[in-house]
């Protein structure tokens, strides 16, 4: 969607982002969403986001994840509830600033549908107000733009995951079962991602709790002796897991860089 002063840059991205691989080049453009026959296995999801190139570049994402398949982007909450009972997805990607409804009184009506679906909520709000509203209303996760793609794929994988636990499940769970569901306080971040190691973590970690201001992979890197490749995957964990906050700063042209804040 556009942010709230309006104003969204051309080939902006995920709130206000263009993709980047991690040599720091553009991606080719997102994939147009995939709306064909899914097999039983895969996850269907709805985008809804009010800005027609946002709500296609989330498709895009979504699709190149395994197991999950794009049914329909649609942009106003009207057109949300309409699809989600014709297309009856599992997951509905939902932005809160819609321009007919909140996507708020989205997710409220779709806990009284015949069919309702989980809602992972995409918005630039940050407000308690709104993410307490969130939550009491059922949102699985919640995802504050701008972020990079690595942290959406990273809560798609997870509700992947608490799909296969809840099917793996028998007639009854245990407490050690439903703890695991609901992601019990106590349990430490999810499991670093393959090829990071936690001593090295902890080293940026480091770097961006003593700086006095946000800092972006090219200084993180100098910092601590890693590759500007290897210090901004250890920086998209971080964000992904709420230790550390994306900023984007914008120049006279080009892309933004991206800079990181410590807030764990």
């Amino acid at each position: 969607m556009s942010d709230e002063a309006g104003n969204r840059q051309p080939g902006d991205a995920i709130g206000g982002h263009r993709p980047d691989d991690d040599a720091g080049h553009r991606q080719p453009a997102a994939p147009e969403p995939r709306r064909t026959s899914s097999s039983a296995a895969s996850i269907k999801v709805l985008v809804v986001d009010d800005d027609f190139m946002v709500a296609r570049i989330h498709s895009g994402y979504v699709a190149r994840v395994p197991g999950f398949t794009v049914v329909d982007a649609v942009h106003t909450g009207a057109a949300a509830v309409a699809a989600v009972a014709q297309h009856r997805p599992d997951l509905v990607l939902l932005d809160i600033y819609l321009p007919d409804m909140s996507g708020l009184d989205v997710l409220r009506t779709l806990r009284g549908v015949s069919h309702p679906a989980d809602v992972l909520v995409i918005t630039a709000a940050r407000d308690v107000t709104t993410v307490r509203a969130a939550m009491r209303g059922g949102a699985v996760n919640y995802l504050i733009k701008p972020f990079t793609a690595g942290a959406l794929t990273d809560r798609l994988e997870q509700y992947a995951g608490v799909r296969r636990q809840l099917a793996a499940l028998g007639p009854e769970a245990c407490q050690d079962e439903v703890d695991r569901l609901f992601g019990v306080p106590g349990g430490g971040p999810p499991p670093l991602p393959k090829g990071l190691s936690a001593t090295t973590c902890s080293l940026v970690a480091d770097a961006l709790r003593e700086a006095e201001t946000d800092l972006s992979a090219a200084e993180v890197a100098m910092l601590t002796g890693l590759s500007r490749v290897s210090a901004r995957r250890y920086l998209e964990y971080l964000c992904a897991t709420g230790q550390t906050e994306l900023r984007p700063r914008y120049g006279t042209a080009g892309r933004p860089e991206h800079r990181y804040r410590w807030t764990g």
